[in-house]
C-alpha cells in the first residue's frame, strides 16, 4: 500500500506542477475538472450525484470557471458581474425545482447542494486569483506548502513523536505532536521557498517572515479542512470519498485541505504584502 500511495502521490504532484506552471486556460480547466469530480463525490455521499440538483450544481461550477477563463488576469466588469450572479441564479433554479418537486425533496437537500457548490468550486477557484496576482506563478505554491506540506510534516512528526490524540473521534491517528510538526514544517518550507525564490517575491516587503507566517497559518487552516472532510465521512459512515487515486481515495480525500486553504492564502497575501 505504501508504494501504491507513493506512486499515486508522485503522479498527482507532477500533474499539479504542470497545471500551476502552465496557468491560464490549462490551470482553469484542470481546476474545473477537480471541482466537478469533487462535487460528484460529495453528492454521492447522499446518493444525489445524478439528480437535477446535482446537475444544477455542475452547471453552476462550469459557468463559474468560464468567467475566469474569459477574463484571464484582466478583471473585467462583465466577467465579475456574471460570476456574482452565478450563486444567485443557481439558488433560484434550485428553489424552482424545490417548489415544483415538493414534497418529494427536503430543504436539507437544497442546503447541501448549495454548500457543495461553495465548498468545492468557489473555494478552490481562489487558486486562479492567486495565480493572476503579481508573482502569482510563485505565490500559488503557498497553497500546497500549507496543505500538502503540512500533511507530510504532520505525518512524519506524528509517527516519530505522536502521543496525544488531537481529534480521537474524527481522526484517531492524528496527534497534537503531529499537528505542531505540521505547522512548524510548513513554516520551514515557506522559509526555504522564500530564500530560494526571494528575487521573485517582490509583492512582499519582507518575503521571508511573510512566507513563514503564511505557511504556518495556512497549515492550521488546512488541518481544519482535513478534519471537516473527515467529519462528513464519519457522519455518513464512509471510509473514502472515492477510488480515483489509488492509495489516497477520491479527489476530496486528497484536496480537502487544499480547497479550504486556497481562499485563506489569497487573503493573507493581500493583508501581509
Amino acid at each position: 500500500m505504501f508504494w501504491v500511495r507513493l506512486r499515486s502521490g508522485i503522479i498527482l504532484m507532477v500533474i499539479a506542477v504542470f497545471l500551476l506552471v502552465m496557468g491560464g486556460p490549462v490551470m482553469n480547466i484542470g481546476l474545473l475538472a477537480v471541482s466537478l469530480i469533487g462535487m460528484y463525490e460529495l453528492f454521492k455521499v447522499i446518493e444525489h450525484e445524478k439528480t437535477p440538483l446535482a446537475f444544477i450544481g455542475y452547471a453552476a461550477a462550469v459557468i463559474w470557471f468560464l468567467t475566469f477563463l474569459f477574463e484571464g488576469t484582466d478583471y473585467s466588469t462583465g466577467a465579475d458581474m456574471i460570476r456574482e450572479a452565478v450563486p444567485v441564479i443557481m439558488l433560484l433554479f434550485m428553489l424552482v425545482f424545490y417548489v415544483f418537486s415538493y414534497p418529494d425533496i427536503h430543504i436539507s437537500e437544497i442546503v447541501f447542494s448549495f454548500f457543495v457548490f461553495f465548498y468545492v468550486p468557489v473555494m478552490i477557484s481562489y487558486m486562479l486569483r492567486i495565480r493572476g496576482m503579481e508573482n502569482g506563478q510563485f505565490l500559488v505554491w503557498l497553497v500546497f506548502i500549507s496543505s500538502w506540506g503540512c500533511d507530510t510534516c504532520a505525518y512524519c512528526a506524528g509517527m516519530l513523536f505522536g502521543k496525544h490524540k488531537m481529534a480521537p473521534v474524527l481522526s484517531p491517528k492524528k496527534s497534537v505532536e503531529g499537528a505542531v510538526g505540521g505547522v512548524i514544517g510548513a513554516a520551514l518550507i515557506g522559509l526555504i521557498f522564500a530564500i530560494v525564490f526571494r528575487n521573485h517575491l517582490t509583492v512582499f516587503t519582507m518575503p521571508i517572515p511573510a512566507l513563514m507566517i503564511i505557511g504556518a497559518v495556512g497549515a492550521l487552516i488546512s488541518m481544519i479542512g482535513d478534519l471537516a472532510a473527515s467529519a462528513i465521512k464519519r457522519q455518513y459512515n464512509i471510509k473514502d470519498y472515492g477510488t480515483l487515486i489509488p492509495g489516497h481515495g477520491g479527489i476530496m480525500d486528497r484536496f480537502d485541505s487544499v480547497i479550504i486553504t486556497a481562499p485563506l492564502i489569497w487573503y493573507l497575501i493581500c493583508i501581509i504584502k
